[in-house]
């Protein structure tokens, strides 16, 4: 059935592709003119012709096409590439992206042809600790193109098995002269209710051909308020009986005796008869699953961006060019979040009363006596910053030999405090709820019998936690390059390229003593004079469904923090082994130094040209990782070192078979180093006789790809053109825990540092050189095969109207594997990109749809339930529409709507009524003005 739907929407894309492409050649029959292309026509026709020249698969976003177009960063602006997926938060705001398919720790970043790295961790609770970048720190405003390989040349830097993506920021001489560029705009969340400001300036100028300077600046303190339901997966009930228990979640119990004040016509202290009340069976009962926390939050807060780029370029002869880049970006981000918790998880005091489930066994219907909520009051603040420097130069020695080079430095550094109260309802007080999740409903419906907003209602200390994180990234390396030949035709490329990268993580946490102190200074006596109303008026109103209560408390955060004395707590926290995230301390620095050699040439096949393109890149890598290790409640850090060596051959031609045809074959072998996360060393020994270890694995093998590409093009003129292209990668390099056997020397650690009973125990047998069996992440030869299609569509549609324009993109992806463990999650089997453009009489139009289909995140088993967690479709329109004033041709009325069909963000535990997170970031109008002078 997906086969077939999939080949009918290809059949409807091809069909609209034939009726433009019938009307192409009638515009090449016409008398030549000299006509000046600009706006979105232009961006795409640049695209076009950059795509065309190549020689390799490549898709490219031009400078118009971003500033013209609703997108509030570069993850946003590539989103339109086909192949590419994006990584949206909870805002709805794209943060990473993904290529072909595989997640964004496997899609080299590149800024100006050298590494970038931000020290950000990713979308809400991701927590990143792999090799993924934010891009949400990048405006489109300061950049001019973005340019993403899908196939490699031996000259890029390596490191991406799915592709690189190259961001070039703007320079002067991408359009000589003076000029100035301003855009001031307003952002309004209908979710949020406020206006926001957005701006930007650009100025640049250049003397002569010698030299060319180029300022920029964009800023942005936009009002975010994201209003959600969390589950965080379902569990089933401990209840023993035979044939109970099948589905082995086992994540809390019910009473088996009857509380006190628990209502419902229930007696106290009378044996809970579970089949009485639930009116199910016990195995069926057993094996019914219920939200852990059902839960409805609130994220509402502000994230602040200022960012800066100084570009400049010095050619003091025809023969001599020098530029210098220098980009930095500051971020700041304040949020209030808030959640109310059904207390499920780890549960042992409610009564189950008239319970229905479905065919799954998730719960539809159910009453829970003596049921219990908690409040999470989580609001945090973070800090990023990031910094960039790039000289470079090119010298054509001659006609026949050209030499560049360019050294690279970044820094970035990462700041985040979340500092959380949580409060309880009391037991015994007749608090009653009502679980009712409907078929077709986003999320279950949670109605208590009492007010959550009513600060005397009992709330009781669950916690204090005083947690925060530090991360900083550094970059550096040189590049060097050297053609010989015709760069434009036959040549002969070699280079070098070295380059040193640090990431380290460190995560604090004093919640022990926050704890001890804020619970005796503020008993639960007197929590009601710190609590106060909470902020979610409207609370899941964008969701369009009953969301069972529509506010609730929230801490009077400046009296408790005072109170509780909270930042002294969080100055003092001492380092701890993760962060709240589950993110490890740590530090990785790794050394690249790299070689290659590449050859460049056209050649004749029966009067065709054939561009191709050959070589080989060779690198070595070190790898210096360092972890805490905690033993007998000490932590010291442990550093292993490791090197390997890779070899990447690559091959790409493009063989002009017709004057508007071309036919572009790729070969090639990527790769992608391994999870650092996951080489950590973190030694620890839970056995008083020191026969067990763990231990992250400081060997681990990179991911390597074995890649087939082609493809076909056809050129209509213009910016239109039609490509179809297929793709096969061969992955290897997936890992699985495993226990291996090692010397107790090779561990890393001293013996001295063991308790005295483990090194006892290793003296009585063969002291250091005693065989431990160690738990370890270990790769395994099992090979993920991905095979893709990926369907291009730009064409003018003048014979219809002047300025009338469609794009389109489709990708198709089907993936398999020799194993269990080589699997992509978050990789979706369709999707797909349609726009309209109008451009004329002053008025630029742009209207389109994105659309991703489902997708499985995470495999099973979750929650010792055997169901993996999915994502469900997303589909979002979004429109810009560009007025240019006719007495005034410099300055044009701006208007953007982002996310107009109200999309949600989607998440389920294996069935479709089992939600684990529904997000509602609504809709987005960004109106303004845009200045040239």
């Amino acid at each position: 059935m997906n086969l077939i739907q999939n080949s009918l929407k290809l059949a409807l894309l091809g069909s609209v592709c034939a009726a433009t492409l019938i009307a192409a050649p009638v515009q090449a029959q016409q008398a030549p003119e000299e006509i000046v292309v600009t706006g979105i026509r232009r961006s795409l026709q640049d695209a076009a012709d950059s795509k065309r020249r190549a020689t390799n698969f490549t898709d490219s976003v031009y400078a118009e096409d971003i500033g013209k177009f609703p997108d509030l960063n570069l993850a946003e602006a590539l989103n339109r590439i086909p192949g590419v997926q994006l990584t949206r938060d909870t805002s709805g705001e794209g943060v990473q992206i993904s290529v072909r398919g595989l997640g964004p720790s496997f899609t080299k970043i590149l800024l100006n042809g050298s590494q970038v790295a931000v020290a950000s961790d990713g979308t809400t609770d991701s927590g990143n600790s792999n090799r993924e970048v934010d891009l949400d720190m990048f405006p489109t405003e300061l950049f001019t193109k973005l340019e993403v390989s899908k196939t490699p040349t031996a000259h890029q830097l390596e490191g991406g098995v799915a592709g690189t993506v190259d961001m070039r920021n703007a320079r002067a001489f991408d359009n000589p002269g003076m000029h100035a560029n301003v855009v001031a705009q307003g952002q309004y969340n209908d979710s949020s209710g406020k206006y926001s400001p957005r701006g930007a300036m650009i100025v640049s100028n250049t003397w002569g051909e010698k030299f060319g300077a180029l300022l920029g600046v964009a800023g942005a303190n936009v009002h975010y308020r994201t209003d959600g339901f969390e589950t965080i997966g379902y569990t089933t009930p401990t209840i023993s009986c035979a044939g109970c228990n099948t589905s082995q979640g086992v994540g809390f119990s019910f009473a088996t005796t009857v509380p006190a004040n628990a209502g419902q016509g229930l007696t106290p202290g009378a044996p809970v008869n579970l089949v009485q009340t639930s009116g199910l069976s016990l195995q069926q009962l057993s094996n019914s699953l219920w939200p852990r926390l059902a839960r409805n939050a609130i994220l509402d807060g502000t994230r602040d961006r200022a960012s800066a780029v100084l570009a400049l370029e010095f050619r003091p002869t025809d023969r001599l060019q020098f530029t210098l880049d220098i980009l930095g970006a500051k971020a700041n981000r304040n949020f209030n979040r808030l959640d109310m918790n059904l207390a499920q998880r780890n549960s042992n005091f409610t009564v189950p009363i008239g319970v229905q489930v479905d065919a799954n066994n998730v719960v539809t219907h159910a009453t829970l006596a003596n049921a219990q909520f908690f409040l999470e009051a989580r609001p945090y603040s973070e800090d990023v910053d990031f910094f960039n420097v790039n000289p470079g130069g090119t010298w054509w020695v001659n006609d026949w030999l050209k030499i560049q080079g360019q050294v690279n430095y970044g820094l970035s550094h990462f700041h985040r405090v979340a500092n959380s109260y949580l409060f309880n309802t009391p037991l015994n007080s007749g608090l009653a709820v009502t679980l009712d999740n409907p078929a077709g409903a986003d999320f279950p419906i949670v109605t208590p019998n009492q007010s959550l907003d009513n600060p005397n209602l009992g709330w009781q200390w669950n916690s204090i936690r005083v947690q925060s994180v530090r991360r900083s990234t550094t970059t550096r390396g040189t590049h060097w390059d050297g053609t010989v030949g015709d760069e434009n035709g036959d040549n002969i490329k070699v280079g070098v390229a070295y380059d040193d990268a640090l990431r380290t993580i460190k995560a604090y946490d004093n919640g022990t003593a926050a704890n001890t102190f804020g619970q005796s200074a503020v008993p639960n006596s007197s929590l009601s004079q710190f609590l106060i109303s909470g902020p979610a008026d409207g609370l899941l109103g964008l969701s369009g469904q009953n969301p069972g209560y529509t506010r609730f408390v929230q801490p009077n955060y400046g009296k408790l923090d005072a109170a509780t004395n909270l930042k002294f707590f969080s100055d003092s926290a001492p380092f701890v082994l993760s962060s709240a995230t589950n993110t490890p301390s740590g530090a990785i620095r790794e050394k690249n130094l790299g070689g290659y050699a590449e050859i460049n040439g056209v050649a004749k096949f029966f009067d065709r040209d054939i561009r191709m393109n050959a070589g080989v890149r060779a690198i070595r890598t070190q790898q210096s990782i360092t972890g805490p290790i905690s033993i007998n409640g000490v932590i010291s850090s442990q550093t292993l070192d490791t090197s390997y060596n890779a070899y990447l051959p690559s091959f790409n031609a493009a063989v002009d078979l017709w004057k508007n045809v071309v036919l572009r074959l790729a070969g090639s072998r990527t790769m992608t180093r391994p999870n650092p996360n996951q080489m950590l060393p973190g030694t620890t020994f839970s056995d008083p006789s020191a026969q067990v270890a763990n231990q992250g694995n400081p060997n681990l093998a990179p991911y390597y790809s074995d890649n087939a590409d082609i493809g076909l093009e056809y050129y209509t003129g213009g910016s239109g053109y039609l490509a179809v292209n297929f793709f096969h990668k061969a992955i290897n390099g997936f890992t699985v825990n495993q226990q291996v056997t090692r010397p107790f020397s090779d561990l890393g650690i001293p013996l001295s540092s063991l308790a005295q009973i483990q090194q006892d125990a290793l003296l009585g047998r063969q002291g250091v050189n005693t065989l431990i069996s160690v738990n370890t992440q270990v790769n395994i030869g099992q090979t993920l095969y991905l095979n893709g299609l990926e369907l291009t569509v730009n064409q003018p549609l003048d014979f219809i109207t002047k300025g009338l324009g469609f794009t389109g993109n489709y990708t198709h992806i089907d993936q398999s594997s020799t194993g269990t463990a080589a699997v992509a999650t978050g990789l979706a089997k369709y999707a797909y990109n349609i726009g309209a453009y109008y451009e004329n009489y002053g008025v630029s139009l742009r209207v389109t749809y994105n659309y991703l289909n489902g997708r499985v995140t995470a495999t099973a088993p979750q929650n010792n339930v055997n169901v993996p967690l999915r994502t469900d479709p997303y589909g979002q329109i979004d429109m810009s529409v560009n007025y240019t004033l006719p007495w005034m041709e410099n300055i044009q009325l701006t208007f953007n709507g982002i996310n107009l069909n109200n999309e949600r963000i989607r998440n389920t535990f294996g069935y479709d009524n089992a939600a684990y997170s529904v997000y509602y970031p609504g809709r987005q109008f960004i109106f303004g003005v845009r200045g040239k002078f």
